[in-house]
């Protein structure tokens, strides 16, 4: 009977690699905190997800209809699900970073991205035992 890693792991692999760039992210707006004119940006990770889940297109995404065509990977494709973040207080030299949702958002995001860890820590751990018949 063969065993699946996609089916062994669920949506933790999907949820990882999107929580990582999630955290790219909102390091750059904190970064950027007091870059005038500097728009915040975010994920919407419900949305990023269940796309990555269905193997769907996001619909700005741009697609490779010919074998000559610049890879999805090299085209900066994941930077296609970001989305401008409202400020709650507009700033007069017009950057929308606050950094204390910006810190609030990342320590949500690392507080999700370890969980998504020990979900597949726990999987590898079944997987170990079932494999050595313990």
């Amino acid at each position: 009977m063969k065993i699946g890693f996609d089916a062994a792991l669920g949506i933790h692999p999907a949820a990882l690699m999107l929580r990582a760039r999630r955290t790219e992210v909102l390091a750059n707006n904190i970064a950027n905190a007091d870059t005038p004119n500097f728009k915040a940006r975010d994920i919407d990770f419900k949305a990023a997800l269940a796309a990555e889940l269905q193997g769907s297109e996001s619909p700005g995404r741009l697609r490779a209809t010919h074998a000559r065509h610049i890879s999805e990977a090299s085209a900066g494709a994941a930077g296609d699900e970001l989305m401008y973040r409202n400020p709650l207080l507009p700033s007069l030299d017009g950057n929308t970073v606050d950094g204390h949702v910006e810190q609030a958002e990342f320590a949500n995001n690392t507080l999700h991205f370890m969980a998504s860890m020990r979900f597949l820590d726990g999987k590898f751990k079944g997987l170990m035992t079932a494999i050595k018949g313990e």
